[in-house]
């Protein structure tokens, strides 16, 4: 089962600049072309399901405007019957 992961850009920050958009290797983030931030800029968004939560798209961007979160890995529990 791969690891889940997801994104919060700060829309203060993010200057739809499209430089995560084009680093993710899953193809999960687009500009979000029907908002607007406070700077007037459409700010990055995943747009699907499928982030691994790789840390790429946080790495490229020049305005430290994503953070991204990552689903624990959860280790095999094996049962054993006494």
């Amino acid at each position: 089962m791969p690891i889940k992961g997801w994104i919060e850009v700060n829309d203060l920050y993010c200057k739809g600049c499209e430089l995560c958009v084009a680093a993710c290797p899953q193809n999960v983030l687009a500009l979000d072309l029907d908002q607007l931030t406070p700077k007037g800029y459409h700010p990055a968004r995943l747009i699907t399901a499928g982030c691994t939560g790789c840390n790429i798209c946080a790495i490229v961007c020049p305005d430290a405007a994503i953070t991204v979160y990552r689903e624990a890995r959860q280790k095999n529990k094996v049962a054993i019957n006494a």
